[in-house]
């Protein structure tokens, strides 16, 4: 699995995404176009570095948009809203600022068509997720929820002819393929959505840490526990042929004994996670004799998103700069 030199894999692509990049992007500049506070519904991103470095600036994370000040400025996080919360924000009169990924809102509007269209819709996602409580509330008598591939026997539909599945856009590609391949035996004429629901990011690292999992004695997914990305990172690494893989936040949380014994250490991160916190394991690692770093390359991203419309500045304007004589 190793050679005899310490080593460090480092998985590339990995880390922010151009949705978390304009989410995280939009509530630095509403704090810096509104001032202190602007209130985030749920974490912007399911990353507590982020979260807590956005708290010190001066946001201000509420569970529900009821907790929001009538009238002030409220974000909505990447993981998206439902109609409900739309409508709970507009009767208090809150300024809202929709972070939400395009990826994300994609998913929405094919919710809302085949709705229309009044197919079932099976949505494959976890309970309790933002983005899935998001996406059922735009079509909640249509869509039904299914985790896994056990759960199929239990789904229900009023016409085999008319169903259509669609995902949760942070899941492991090899699991959702697999709960829907248990779908289509059961009924044979499901649709598949329009086009992948399942973001570009979150294969091309899952992708990348199949690539190096099988060279590696130990994979460390830098990310936090309620990043579903990050913890799929966990699972594909270990399915791969990693001999060990671990979730951490940072590095000062790596135990030393999973290093026993170890020659070759690969590193990868969530879709939520920024560089530092990468650096900081590769640097814990030097320090330990892992000085040699490969980057392991399977793709490269140069999609980005334009900030959400409320922050955009007036045609003809630039955004707070002052000309320089």
């Amino acid at each position: 699995m190793s050679g005899s030199a310490k080593q460090v894999l480092l998985a590339k692509p990995r880390g922010y995404c151009a949705g978390v990049d304009r989410a995280v992007e939009a509530v630095e500049q509403a704090l810096d176009q509104y001032g202190a506070p602007v209130y985030v519904r749920k974490e912007i991103v399911h990353n507590k570095h982020v979260v807590e470095t956005l708290r010190e600036r001066g946001a201000i994370f509420v569970d529900e948009a009821s907790e929001v000040p009538e009238g002030a400025h409220v974000v909505f996080s990447a993981h998206g809203v439902s109609p409900a919360v739309r409508d709970e924000a507009a009767g208090r009169n809150l300024q809202t600022i929709d972070a939400t990924c395009p990826l994300v809102t994609k998913v929405h509007q094919e919710a809302k068509r085949f709705a229309r269209e009044d197919y079932d819709i099976l949505l494959v996602g976890h309970a309790g997720h933002e983005e899935v409580e998001g996406t059922s509330g735009e079509a909640p008598e249509h869509i039904q929820l299914v985790e896994s591939a056990a759960d199929v026997d239990s789904v229900t539909v009023r016409d085999p002819e008319r169903v259509v599945w669609l995902s949760q856009t942070t899941l492991s590609v090899d699991e959702t393929m697999d709960t829907v391949r248990a779908l289509r035996e059961r009924f044979p004429k499901l649709q598949n959505p329009p086009s992948d629901d399942i973001c570009y990011a979150t294969q091309n690292r899952q992708v990348a840490v199949k690539t190096m999992a099988p060279r590696c004695d130990l994979v460390l997914v830098v990310g936090s526990r309620n990043s579903s990305n990050s913890v799929r990172l966990v699972e594909v690494a270990l399915g791969a042929g990693a001999g060990a893989s671990y979730l951490i936040d940072y590095a000062r949380e790596i135990d030393e004994s999973w290093l026993d014994g170890v020659t070759t250490v690969g590193i990868t991160s969530g879709a939520s996670v920024p560089e530092i916190l990468v650096q900081g394991v590769v640097e814990y690692l030097a320090e330990r004799g892992f000085g040699s770093v490969e980057e392991v390359d399977t793709a490269e991203e140069t999609l980005t998103f334009s900030l959400p419309r409320e922050l955009r500045p007036p045609r003809g304007r630039s955004l707070g700069l002052t000309p320089v004589n």
